[in-house]
């Protein structure tokens, strides 16, 4: 049975006539000039070689012409690969070795940086600006907008993400079409999306939640979205009365709550606010219901599974919590070294298993076998629990976890204590090399006003309130947390800064 993503999408779509993509600038795209165009860009790429297999990779700006490659790209049996458009000409040259795509497509001024990398590995390149011309529209412009979508299995590749790399190289998850299929209809089933919704899309689209979460959702729903070339406040609150669900990160909700235009009367015609790709702060949470009237709805996903859990459309949206494992996916909680399953209330390895769980590492077997079991767990590096209600709270990664003086400390226990103290702004807890202790607790904290949250003052208020193991050695004051273009914190960073710093060393 043909099980082509696009085939399964198309056979979804319930009006071509219907309007697919808008652009702030006024650019519109209905489901029919989807699939025509679609169609032309398919035939373009065959006409520069893809075969069934191939990567297609694509360096580009945010367009309505990057969704439809990705649509061409599945079409032609090929398997799509979205790349952060800030990584440089260097770190470019890693994934065009790894993933020897038959066709690069870059903005133009990327051309020269990239073309040595592309002449090793045999790839071709095209061009696509931020405006949606280049080479490879002017290709599909002349091509004919039949195309026979090539069939494709379930377990075949639609597309190759990179995870971000932030400890050893980076890694490809292969992600089939079975996977992308079945988490948009268990998301759209979750989230209760359909036709008559509009999506304000400011996500970056080289990422899951803004590729396969935020696009793919709407489309198998026949919605709407509006593409914002990136976060911008401005655009947001003047779309929300006519858009009916946000997707963000929880930086956009924080920075939201800080604009004076927001209030409940500006949310009313909205019905979902989503957020994800990072934790989001309870207080930010309650921030955002008390000032809207809306519930932000959080959920749990990742590069390797697309989304694994959600909070409930109708039911308590937990603050801290990522809510209830979605339909079909299994969720347990296990113990690190023997893998057996723990009860509720301990804390363990998060392990996932279901349709949506990708298919291994490219050209990476040890590193699938160690964290693909042979159930079909994946082993996520995510620590967390269950609560007595079955709702999923996310502790830190494992990586993350601090190991001082032979007791585990989580992260988020500390981080949580600290945020919640005035004059915090947002925490960061790490270990770093600890001559007696192996690693001690330390804590990275953002002020809120410049005389804020003093060292002495987030120690003094912290003893008594967590064991003398949990508590920070040291609290440091920073203006500003890293993060990656998701919004995570890096800690790895964080780290690397602060390594020298129970060491004696300059």
């Amino acid at each position: 049975m043909n099980a082509n993503l696009f085939d399964i999408l198309h056979n979804a779509i319930p009006d071509f006539g219907a309007l697919a993509i808008e652009t702030v600038g006024g650019g519109r795209l209905l489901y029919g000039d989807l699939v025509e165009r679609s169609g032309r860009m398919a035939n373009a790429l065959v006409a520069l070689g893809v075969a069934p297999g191939d990567r297609v990779a694509a360096q580009v700006e945010k367009s309505p012409e990057v969704i439809v490659l990705y649509l061409a790209t599945v079409r032609a049996g090929a398997v799509f690969l979205p790349l952060n458009t800030a990584y440089t000409s260097a770190e470019m040259d890693y994934f065009v070795a790894d993933a020897q795509p038959a066709v690069l497509v870059c903005d133009p001024v990327r051309v020269d940086g990239l073309s040595d990398a592309a002449g090793r590995a045999g790839t071709r390149i095209v061009t696509l600006d931020a405006a949606g011309q280049g080479s490879l529209t002017d290709l599909a412009a002349g091509a004919p907008a039949d195309f026979a979508t090539v069939p494709r299995e379930a377990e075949d590749l639609a597309a190759l993400l990179y995870t971000s790399g932030t400890t050893g190289r980076s890694k490809g998850a292969m992600l089939t079409h079975g996977n992308l299929v079945s988490n948009a209809a268990a998301l759209r089933e979750a989230w209760h999306y359909g036709a008559s919704d509009v999506l304000i899309h400011a996500l970056p689209i080289f990422h899951t939640h803004g590729l396969f979460v935020a696009s793919n959702v709407t489309l198998f729903s026949g919605a709407s979205m509006i593409l914002l070339p990136r976060f911008d406040p401005d655009c947001i609150l003047a779309l929300m009365d006519r858009a009916t669900v946000l997707m963000g990160v929880p930086t956009f909700y924080t920075r939201l709550l800080g604009d004076d235009r927001l209030d409940r009367n500006r949310a009313a015609r909205m019905r979902l606010f989503i957020s994800g790709s990072a934790p989001l702060l309870a207080d930010t949470h309650r921030a955002w219901q008390a000032l809207t009237g809306h519930a932000i709805l959080e959920r749990y996903g990742m590069t390797e599974t697309n989304m694994n859990a959600s909070n409930p459309y109708h039911g308590d949206r937990i603050a801290g919590t990522v809510g209830l494992p979605l339909p079909g996916v299994r969720i347990a909680v296990t113990d690190p070294d023997s893998g057996r399953e723990l009860p509720r209330g301990e804390i363990g390895m998060i392990e996932v298993r279901g349709p949506n769980v990708f298919k291994g590492y490219w050209r990476m077997p040890d590193k699938t076998a160690a964290e693909l079991r042979a159930n079909g767990f994946f082993i996520t590096g995510d620590l967390g629990r269950f609560d007595d209600r079955g709702y999923l709270h996310i502790v830190g990664r494992a990586k993350d976890l601090v190991i001082t003086g032979g007791y585990n400390v989580y992260p988020k226990e500390i981080e949580d204590a600290i945020d919640a103290l005035p004059g915090v702004a947002e925490s960061a807890v790490i270990g770093l090399p600890h001559p007696d202790l192996g690693e001690a607790v330390t804590a990275v904290v953002v002020p809120d006003a410049p005389d804020a949250a003093s060292e002495s003052a987030v120690l003094a208020a912290l003893d008594g309130r967590l064991a003398r193991f949990k508590q920070p050695r040291r609290v440091l004051p920073v203006d500003e947390l890293p993060r990656n273009t998701m919004g995570k914190v890096q800690k790895n960073l964080l780290r690397e800064r602060f390594a020298d710093l129970y060491l004696g060393k300059n």
